[in-house]
């Protein structure tokens, strides 16, 4: 008896403030690494967003920064996989269809999350095996978040209840990355030197990490107006609800 009453009244969690941390933490990491880098001169200062003069990767390579950023990055990891493997519970909780793809996201976010890890983890570590780690990690996290993203913003324009500006920017959002993955993969062929090509690619990567940000924080507002939540009980731990 006491055991479905439990269940009854244990609280709803909105589980919109998630992908807000998810989405924010590598922001918050990338700005202060690259904020202190500056400072103490390991960088030089522009608007890397317009300018590129310096990659994420080297703005948090080294020293206090590296520190920090990894600080941010590796938890901002983990809740981004929390958020994936949500993802095909939300979407079923407005009506999307369990397509092939969405049933996939839980293992392909998680994925993208662990390569996240192992690009933070040796950021800044020296020699040929970990610069492979750090290239292959950053690869693999983007090309997986990016997959994520469009499979999500794709189920998300199907669903006719979820329609609005948001899911469009969700949409917006998705499309722009791979874009941005197209112009950094062509900018060599371009008739340019080696510092305005590697000024495009840092200006890619810039606004590539700014996409996954504002992304993660359009699915919070939908995740919000669709009042999804958790709910934490004793007999079978946290649960989705809507």
């Amino acid at each position: 008896m006491t055991g479905p009453a439990g269940e009854a009244r244990a609280p709803d969690w909105p589980a919109w403030p998630l992908p807000v941390l998810a989405g924010l933490l590598p922001l918050a990491a990338t700005v202060l690494a690259y904020s202190l880098s500056i400072r103490l001169g390991l960088v030089e200062s522009c608007n890397p967003l317009f300018d590129g003069c310096t990659s994420i990767s080297r703005a948090a390579r080294h020293g206090l920064p590296n520190h920090l950023f990894r600080a941010l990055v590796l938890p901002a990891a983990v809740l981004q996989a929390i958020c994936w493997m949500m993802c095909g519970t939300w979407l079923r909780s407005v009506g999307a269809a369990p397509s092939r793809m969405v049933r996939a996201l839980p293992v392909l976010g998680v994925a993208a999350a662990i390569f996240l890890v192992l690009y933070g983890t040796f950021l800044g570590a020296e020699g040929a095996a970990y610069r492979w780690m750090r290239r292959y990690g950053v690869v693999v996290y983007f090309g997986g978040t990016c997959i994520s993203m469009l499979t999500v913003s794709d189920a998300v324009r199907r669903v006719a209840p979820t329609r609005s500006s948001i899911a469009g920017a969700l949409v917006a959002f998705s499309v722009g990355l791979p874009l941005l993955g197209l112009a950094n993969a062509f900018a060599p062929l371009l008739a340019l030197g080696d510092a305005e090509i590697a000024a495009l690619q840092n200006i890619a990567e810039w606004w590539g990490g700014l996409l996954f940000t504002l992304f993660f924080l359009a699915l919070a507002r939908l995740w919000q107006t669709s009042r999804f939540a958790i709910r934490f009980s004793a007999q079978g731990g946290p649960k989705a609800t809507r």
